[in-house]
């Protein structure tokens, strides 16, 4: 036999020990290739959302090879541990450290090999179903089957390159292994788990840290960067330190813990949390990442949708003092063309504001208008008049989403036009009128007082922008793509962006479409990143728990000749499976639910809960799958050594 079919024959019998390894690498190669097929698409360079959409890909593509690297790296050393007495048997019948080393680098190479073809034959299978389902979720037009050789080159590259590194690399982690070491393999005994104290506190205070950054302070890029880094350390030492002193305080509970067979799960998990602290924190922050990424991403298509159905402006067009009038007429008579040109029923009125800003730096702002004219567009859309109020009086209208933004009611605004101060007492009011400007936020004042604002000794100092919005009269639910009202917006958006116009038209379905799509790309892509992390720590947990097969089959040998009984054993494996497959979900969903309130509301995005929810019960129902899998593979092979 040659030592190539020596190193076969090796990956053939632990098939069952590589399946998990094989199958996860496998899955990545295969959605790697799939992003690379959509990337090297002909037809994406003619695509409106082609330059977004490859971006979006690409990125998508560098994460899964990290992801995979580290992967990959983690997994192989995983399995050389467990084979340390097989590498000092085959030292003592004589091998050298070369050939030892040689028989590992054929065997990761084998493997990597039979990942990268099944992976591209996969994703060839695949390829045209995911290009049909990518191209409906991002809403553009239908791309046709092509042959990818620019993507295989190029998976098959990339990740022949990384199995050979990572192939090489691994030769390090045996390389100063005594043979003696080798030969106890996983059998030694382990010394008992210890806590120390100080780490312990310092995860505790890390995390708070990093809580009341969150939560106390106006979230800023600096704050986040400091929740993110203190949150981090903080989970590792919850799982090295914290969590093996809470099981030691379990422990001392006799009352829980001499209880049927809870002594011997409860004395088990002190040592496998401790075991396995690194793998769990793992774990953890990469579904935590997940987490927080998908529920981001459904948070804010729930925030677009909103964005539109709170605007009940269709269009707009909006001009300054300095104008050309005549251009400016030529230009709503093309509007006003092309929406009967349609057969669009509209209303359309004629506002004037004036620019104010609040904050020197321009990001709070607000506009000024009259009475006259806020009454007329409620007469409009049928709702409450801005009422009577006096010289010193007016009316503050937010749209909802200002209104979350400011934060409480306003009882008085004090404002500075051309040198000359106004105080005024406000009426608050949330209401969709506002949404007339790009703020969402309209001080309502009496004509009286509007004229005196605009007509001030620096008048031409003012900015006074002219706004006509158009109401359409049968406007119905969220626009799709060959609505009128979308083909309409998007066309005059590109003209208005391509001409050189006098004034600038603001669309919502052009602005609720493009959000959508590019919400939509990264949702679709967020999707199958998310299910590489499922797989992959599902895989790290395989992993660990077959690592540990042959101690823990020992054990319960050894206490079934002593009366424990097959059901007792069986409940005893699967409560502690259990906790290492959802402690991490439930913290991973913990941490979301506390780090995107915050985000969110710093994106001036309204925080709720059920995108977060239905991320983390996603991940909980797939562990669940990936728990049922490990707990009965688990338990048949301990089962088998019961007497």
């Amino acid at each position: 036999m040659s030592f190539p079919q020596f190193a076969f024959n090796n990956v053939r019998r632990n098939a069952r020990q590589y399946f998990a390894y094989l199958l996860s690498s496998s899955f990545m190669v295969m959605i790697f290739f799939t992003y690379a097929v959509f990337i090297y698409h002909p037809a994406i360079e003619n695509s409106p959302m082609g330059a977004m959409t490859r971006t979006g890909m690409t990125i998508a593509t560098v994460i899964v090879y990290v992801f995979a690297f580290l992967f990959v790296l983690y997994s192989i050393s995983v399995f050389l541990k467990s084979r340390n007495r097989e590498f000092g048997i085959l030292t003592i019948l004589g091998a050298e450290a070369k050939q030892i080393n040689w028989l590992i680098f054929l065997e990761n190479i084998l493997i990597g090999a039979i990942a990268i073809v099944s992976g591209i034959a996969s994703g060839m299978l695949l390829s045209k179903v995911f290009l049909l389902i990518s191209t409906k979720v991002i809403d553009m037009d239908e791309l046709p089957f092509y042959w990818p050789v620019k993507a295989m080159l190029l998976t098959a590259g990339a990740f022949a390159a990384l199995f050979l590194v990572i192939s090489l690399f691994t030769l390090l982690f045996i390389r100063k292994n005594q043979v003696l070491e080798l030969l106890k393999g996983t059998s030694k005994p382990k010394t008992e788990p210890k806590a120390n104290l100080f780490l312990a506190l310092l995860g505790v205070v890390l995390l708070t840290i990093g809580f009341t950054v969150l939560r106390v302070k106006e979230l800023d890029p600096a704050g986040l960067i400091i929740a993110a880094i203190t949150g981090i350390m903080g989970t590792y030492f919850f799982y090295s330190q914290l969590s093996v002193w809470i099981v030691r305080m379990l422990q001392r509970n006799r009352g829980t813990t001499w209880k049927g067979t809870n002594l011997l799960w409860i004395s088990e998990m002190s040592y496998k949390i401790k075991d396995n602290a690194r793998m769990l924190f793992l774990v953890t922050v990469v579904v935590a990442l997940a987490s927080m990424s998908t529920g981001f991403v459904l948070a804010m298509q729930q925030s677009i949708k909103s964005v539109y159905l709170d605007n009940p402006y269709a269009l707009s067009y909006t001009y300054f003092s300095n104008a050309d009038e005549t251009k400016v007429q030529e230009e709503l008579d093309l509007i006003e063309n092309r929406l009967q040109t349609e057969g669009l029923e509209y209303k359309r009125a004629e506002v004037e504001t004036i620019y104010y800003r609040l904050s020197a730096n321009g990001e709070d702002s607000l506009h000024i208008m009259p009475q006259s004219q806020y009454d007329r567009l409620a007469a409009m859309m049928n709702t409450k008049p801005a009422g009577t109020f006096g010289e010193n009086e007016a009316l503050l209208a937010e749209t909802p989403t200002a209104a979350r933004k400011s934060k409480g009611k306003l009882t008085e605004a004090d404002i500075e036009l051309s040198g000359q101060p106004y105080s005024f007492i406000l009426e608050n009011r949330t209401d969709r009128i506002a949404a007339l400007v790009y703020s969402g936020r309209l001080l309502v004042v009496t004509d009286t007082m509007f004229e005196e604002l605009r007509g001030g000794n620096n008048a031409n100092e003012i900015s006074v922008n002219h706004t006509y919005p158009f109401i359409f009269l049968d406007s119905q639910g969220l626009p799709q793509k060959d609505d009128p009202e979308t083909k309409l917006g998007l066309e005059l958006s590109e003209w208005n962006r391509s001409a050189i116009s006098e004034g600038y038209i603001e669309s919502r379905a052009e602005n609720y479409y493009v959000n959508k799509q590019g919400f939509s790309l990264f949702s679709f892509i967020g999707v199958f990143v998310a299910l590489i992390f499922s797989i992959s720590s599902a895989s790290f947990l395989y992993f660990k728990l077959h690592t540990e097969l042959s101690a823990d089959q020992a054990m319960y040998r050894s206490l079934s000749k002593i009366g424990l009984s097959a059901r007792e054993m069986n409940i005893s494996a699967t409560i502690q499976i259990a906790v290492l497959f959802f402690i991490p979900i439930l913290v991973a969903a913990l941490q979301s639910l506390v780090v995107l309130g915050p985000v969110l509301g710093y994106l001036d995005a309204p925080f709720v809960s059920g995108p977060v929810l239905v991320a983390s019960s996603a991940f909980l129902a797939a562990q669940m799958i990936y728990f049922l899998i490990a707990r009965a593979r688990y338990i048949k092979s301990v089962n088998g050594m019961m007497v």
